[in-house]
């Protein structure tokens, strides 16, 4: 029985020491991942390029509905961490690990912007690491509030829309502080898998989204369930 004992005890020293250099060969490459990205194009050249642009919109002109939406689905704990969610992030690690692969990402808003902006959608270790050092050097040079416009007028709304004014003129021929509460929320939904969601492609599968936007600002307390059930019938 002993013997058993010391077998054991040592596959598990050795899957410790296993894990041990698997992760900080992970970190060591992220790290570089992230040092080569901002070499290449430091944060703040990358973030003056995005403003700069003609169709950008300030967060000021943005609908609170919107905004709320946004934060909802994507981030709710967005405005209260320091630029990754701890919990989503061991929540998707969990469920990697089962799976085998990154098939749950958990980032966050910020962490979704360093992805847009520095790197490709291919699924690695490496890469998500990179996007937590990332993650923090943009929380150190900008507000929340930055970051959050930062990220609506960077991502991808399907049907060649690249930004929220691009996308709202699109679909609804209005500007982004136009946009009603039925159109903030079904917006906002969009972005999670643009190519399925466009509206010019799947209505019926936006509308669907659309309404698990509303369930979670239901459930944060953004809106009442009668505000919410109101929304969806204009």
């Amino acid at each position: 029985m002993s013997t058993i004992r010391k077998i054991i005890k040592t596959l598990f020293l050795i899957c410790a020491a296993i894990g041990i250099v698997s992760c900080s060969y992970l970190i060591c490459e992220g790290y570089d991942l992230y040092k080569s990205a901002i070499e290449k194009e430091p944060i703040t050249v990358k973030v003056e390029e995005i403003r700069s642009k003609e169709n950008y919109t300030r967060i000021d002109d943005l609908p609170q509905t919107y905004l709320d939406a946004i934060i909802s689905v994507e981030d709710h704990r967005y405005y209260y961490h320091p630029g990754i969610d701890i919990l989503a992030i061991g929540r998707a690690a969990i469920n990697d690990i089962k799976a085998g692969s990154l098939v749950e990402g958990g980032s966050g808003i910020t962490q979704q912007l360093c992805k847009n902006l520095y790197f490709t959608q291919e699924k690695k270790f490496s890469r998500k690491i990179a996007e937590v050092f990332l993650s923090f050097q943009f929380e150190k040079l900008y507000t929340k509030d930055e970051i959050l416009e930062l990220y609506v007028n960077s991502i991808f709304f399907g049907n060649n829309y690249y930004c929220v004014k691009e996308a709202s003129l699109g679909y609804f021929g209005k500007l982004p502080k136009d946009m009603n509460d039925y159109e903030s929320t079904l917006l906002a939904g969009i972005p999670n898998a643009p190519s399925a969601y466009a509206l010019t492609k799947n209505p019926e599968l936006a509308h669907q989204r659309q309404k698990r936007v509303l369930e979670k600002m239901v459930k944060y307390k953004y809106l009442t369930e009668k505000e919410a059930k109101a929304i969806m019938h204009k």
